[in-house]
């Protein structure tokens, strides 16, 4: 196997009702018919040497597929998608996607629709955070965060976030501004089809708390590391991971429900190497695969059997009522205004 790097460029609520390296043989056949490029796209940095780590070296270590990997941002890597869309075959294999970026990648007729049965392990996906167009590996919510050190009362609201005591040292993270816009909907009266009451709700936040703006999760956590900031709202797994890596940042669930995120994997319909696609799906859905994604990311996993212990899933996974509370993203009316949002987000909040 080799990591070949050639392609890298600068680049919905619900209740959840062997090995990595044996995952590309559980299908007959599979294994001996293996072979050639396989194009992973994916985000660069951790992420991608999470999914390394996790399941890809082991799963395609000996079974005659070469591993090529194409690391971009998603914005590269999804104008690439399209552009190939009138090509013979698309220079991607598999490629990572946000539940929403996997919407508006099906909705421009560039993802083929999964054959579940080609996967031995898809009756475990959670039945509703199961797709189409793509497979889904983990999902988590954007909480409240927040610094126990700094903050005496804990949160229990995104409307703390409005909270005069924190003005001047609320922490915002400038690439997920849509998730503000939810949060601010929610506070305000709206919801995930109805954001219109978010718009004055953050100005009012830019006019009286003031909060800072930081442009990537690191930023953020340097924000909180070095006493910049005491609150913000961001992705759970971040708080997790924060923590474990010594950042005194805690999690609080809001009480509007935390905003719903996942991430999987889809299949451009003109894939190469089709067959080896399939068969990284299948490893990425085994249930030591699973458990190694979780133990990295920090997510919950998409499957039911994932290798976890018991402990380790009352870490990582949000409780049956925290799952009942989630809001998931209402795609079609997201993608409609996404463009507005930005735009109003750039001129109106930023500006």
């Amino acid at each position: 196997m080799k990591r070949d790097d050639r392609f890298q460029l600068s680049r919905r609520a619900f209740v959840a009702g062997s090995g990595a390296a044996m995952a590309a043989a559980t299908l007959p056949g599979r294994a001996s018919a293996l072979s050639g490029d396989l194009v992973v796209s994916n985000w660069g940095g951790s992420w991608n040497d999470y999914m390394y780590d996790s399941f890809e070296r082991s799963a395609f270590a000996d079974n005659g597929v070469d591993l090529v990997k194409d690391l971009a941002p998603v914005s590269e890597r999804k104008t690439r998608l399209l552009a190939e869309r009138r090509l013979p075959r698309s220079s991607v294999d598999v490629t990572w996607l946000s539940d929403s970026d996997a919407f508006e990648m099906n909705d421009q007729n560039v993802l083929e629709e999964i054959d579940y049965s080609q996967l031995s392990n898809a009756d475990t996906i959670i039945p509703q955070l199961q797709s189409p167009y793509y497979v889904p590996a983990i999902y988590g919510g954007v909480v409240v965060l927040y610094n126990p050190n700094t903050v005496s009362t804990p949160p229990t609201s995104f409307a703390d976030l409005w909270n005069p005591e924190y003005k001047g040292r609320v922490g915002l993270y400038d690439q997920i501004y849509f998730n503000y816009i939810y949060a601010a909907a929610l506070v305000a009266g709206g919801d995930m089809s109805n954001v219109e009451p978010a718009f004055d709700k953050l100005m009012e936040m830019k006019e009286e708390i003031q909060p800072r703006l930081y442009p990537s999760h690191d930023a953020l956590a340097a924000g909180f590391e070095n006493g910049e900031i005491d609150i913000s709202a961001n992705y759970s797994a971040r708080a997790q991971l924060w923590n474990a890596n010594g950042l005194p940042i805690e999690m609080a669930y809001p009480d509007e429900g935390a905003i719903a995120i996942a991430f999987g994997v889809g299949v451009p319909k003109k894939a190469s190497n089709r067959e080896a696609a399939y068969a990284y799906l299948d490893a990425m859905l085994s249930p030591d695969g699973m458990a190694n994604i979780a133990r990295k990311t920090y997510y919950s996993v998409a499957t039911t059997d994932a290798s976890l212990s018991q402990e380790e899933k009352e870490k990582l996974e949000f409780t049956d009522a925290q799952k009942e509370k989630l809001h998931f993203v209402d795609y079609d009316y997201a993608a409609e205004n996404d463009n507005a949002w930005l735009d109003w987000w750039n001129k109106e909040f930023k500006g």
